[in-house]
């Protein structure tokens, strides 16, 4: 299992910019757009994230959307695997499954098609770019057992420790970056 060297994490992390109350006042937004213009923040981000996974025996990586497809459909290619990603309700064109959670005022829902997980018993891996209060995550990673394929990781570029948003999801969860 891969772990980030101190250059690297500063790397990294010194590549996202905080953008203070955003969307609101009071919160500082982690903004992630300074690290995919940044091609050595970048490259040293997605090869961590392949020398992880690369003995993890994965079928898919399922992207949520919509940073999560950025990530996850670079490291299904680089683990020469297939891509899913898991949608706002309504933007998939076929017969889909779809999973409700909480928001601050009101519901959310995500869908992933009903065959998504072309292979029985699919070993998939989960990834967004942030975990914050975990309603997302926590949908995406159910809706990955409803069609049948077990979800053995949850992964996150940065984590808002802070909201203990991991807590509930039923796989294991990595995060790259924790922020408190």
């Amino acid at each position: 299992m891969s772990t980030l060297t101190k250059e690297e994490r500063e790397i990294i992390e010194s590549s996202i910019r905080d953008i203070p109350d955003f969307p609101k006042p009071g919160i500082i937004f982690k903004d992630i757009t300074t690290l995919l213009n940044n091609p050595k923040a970048f490259q040293a981000l997605m090869n961590h994230l392949t020398k992880r996974y690369e003995s993890y025996n994965l079928d898919y990586v399922a992207g949520i959307d919509a940073r999560g497809f950025i990530f996850g459909s670079i490291l299904a290619d680089r683990l020469g695997i297939g891509f899913v990603p898991i949608r706002k309700k309504g933007k998939l064109p076929y017969t889909t499954v779809s999973e409700k959670y909480s928001l601050e005022y009101g519901f959310d829902e995500v869908e992933v098609h009903i065959d998504a997980f072309a292979k029985e018993e699919a070993r998939v891996l989960l990834i967004d770019d942030l975990i914050a209060t975990g309603g997302t995550a926590k949908a995406a990673s159910s809706l990955i057992g409803k069609v049948g394929a077990t979800c053995v990781e949850a992964c996150f570029i940065a984590e808002l420790d802070f909201l203990k948003g991991r807590d509930g999801i039923e796989a294991e969860v990595y995060s790259v970056l924790h922020f408190d």
